[in-house]
């Protein structure tokens, strides 16, 4: 058995334990609604959107390795890369008004076409129609991010009037199945592209029925609705602009994510070339290349796990900076790890530390921005913070693309570690200020409060 599948093994068994300490040792439970019709339309719905998940999921774990496949340079992929994040430094600041002014049912379906496309494009070896590719793949992740969620948070409230808190029990379900279903795409990649060797563009093709069948259940099932709000975007940028400037909280944790999360997309690029030597030894008389179907399913479990780490510290009524302050310290000696030494495990165990860490920052963050940023400037404010993550992302894979292809991922592991430094060092700062606000100090006030 490879020791891939043996690691795979041990943390879905763990994930286990700690989801039983979770309902029978700790009581946690998700809300129990039994209104027939609100089922049948929140069933509706997550079945559309989960499947749109799975598609987005298939793709990951094979993407650097068809790019590989073609015999690009990491030069020209890094490239590619930069396409994609950049496009969704263009896109995301826009999408929130483009939903509400053109309907959501319509840009959904316009994600499945634009990603069905992209994902056939995966097909070409021809290096601008690649470039496209990643293109329609950064406009699509964009409104599979704001259009589904914006559908049915209008069609909860403004048609059916559900009551507001219900809107949560469906996003903690979709939370949930995109753990199991992002550990199962995995799998399925791996089984497509590896098993019966299929190559690595199998698991982009496989998505494409998958998108398929998203479109005809939002095309046949979903009303279209529109926003309410038809706000100049111009203003609708200037008031998220303004949150974040007055707000010393709201700022501490945009510098956070933008630190934390571009060093996340660093490793989304360089994890396959930093595991992959091309082949790597079984034993002495066997080879078998890295299964990174398998590793990327593993990646999902170690999330898994950080979550419900995190899940239980919330039982045990641990504030959410505190978790956060974890995570980053993770990620820092994860990453610490991986700049300073190349071989195989050590790199992969650190890989495995940072998803642990991800899957801690991320519940801990959105908890945060629940208390501190105001619904009504939400959207704006955090389509805000995603633009500096991209920016310095698209800055770090130039640099890669600058410097020698031999020793370029170390180095960006050694800045993505002082990044990572500076992120804890936010946080600790965020944990003090987060204590004041819970002792009555006013975030928003721009004065000197040392």
């Amino acid at each position: 058995m490879h020791v891939e599948f043996q690691h795979f093994l041990i943390l879905a068994a763990i994930n286990v334990v700690l989801h039983a300490l979770l309902w029978k040792v700790f009581g946690y439970s998700r809300d129990t609604i039994n209104n027939a019709i609100f089922l049948k339309f929140q069933g509706n719905y997550l079945a559309t959107y989960l499947l749109a998940l799975f598609a987005d999921w298939l793709q990951g774990p094979y993407l650097y390795r068809l790019y590989s496949h073609y015999g690009f340079l990491e030069s020209q992929i890094t490239v590619l890369y930069i396409c994609g994040f950049a496009t969704t430094v263009l896109f995301a600041t826009v999408t929130p008004a483009l939903v509400d002014r053109v309907g959501r049912k319509k840009l959904c379906l316009t994600f499945t076409v634009l990603y069905s496309v992209a994902c056939l494009m995966k097909i070409s070896r021809s290096y601008g129609v690649l470039i496209v590719a990643r293109i329609f793949g950064g406009v699509a992740t964009s409104l599979l991010f704001t259009a589904f969620e914006s559908w049915y948070a209008y069609e909860h409230i403004e048609v059916h009037d559900f009551p507001p808190e219900w809107i949560k029990a469906t996003f903690d379900k979709a939370t949930l199945w995109n753990g199991v279903l992002a550990t199962a795409a995995g799998l399925v990649a791996h089984l497509f592209a590896d098993t019966f060797r299929l190559g690595p563009v199998a698991p982009f093709l496989l998505a494409v029925p998958v998108l398929a069948g998203v479109g005809v259940n939002v095309a046949i099932r979903w009303p279209e609705n529109y926003g309410k709000r038809r706000r100049r975007f111009a203003a609708t940028c200037f008031e998220g602009l303004r949150a974040i400037a007055t707000n010393q909280c709201i700022l501490v944790l945009g510098v956070i994510q933008a630190l934390f999360e571009s060093v996340m997309y660093i490793f989304v690029f360089l994890w396959t070339p930093v595991l992959t030597p091309s082949m790597r030894p079984l034993s002495r008389a066997r080879w078998y290349p890295i299964p990174l179907g398998i590793i990327f399913s593993t990646f999902m479990l170690c999330i898994v796990l950080g979550s419900n780490v995190f899940r239980i510290l919330q039982l045990k009524k641990v504030p959410a900076q505190y978790p956060l302050v974890v995570a980053l310290s993770l990620g820092v000696v994860s990453v610490f790890m991986t700049a300073t030494n190349r071989y195989y495990l050590p790199s992969l165990h650190a890989f495995y530390i940072f998803e642990v860490a991800c899957g801690l920052y991320f519940p801990a963050m959105s908890f945060l921005r629940s208390r501190v940023v105001p619904e009504s400037q939400r959207s704006e404010v955090i389509n805000w913070f995603r633009v500096p993550v991209n920016i310095i992302a698209c800055v770090l894979l130039m640099y890669l693309h600058e410097i020698d292809e031999g020793n370029g991922a170390e180095k960006l592991y050694q800045i993505s570690t002082g990044l990572l430094g500076a992120a804890l060092l936010c946080s600790l700062w965020l944990a003090v200020i987060v204590r004041k606000y819970d002792k009555g100090y006013d975030p928003a006030r721009t004065e000197d409060t040392t």
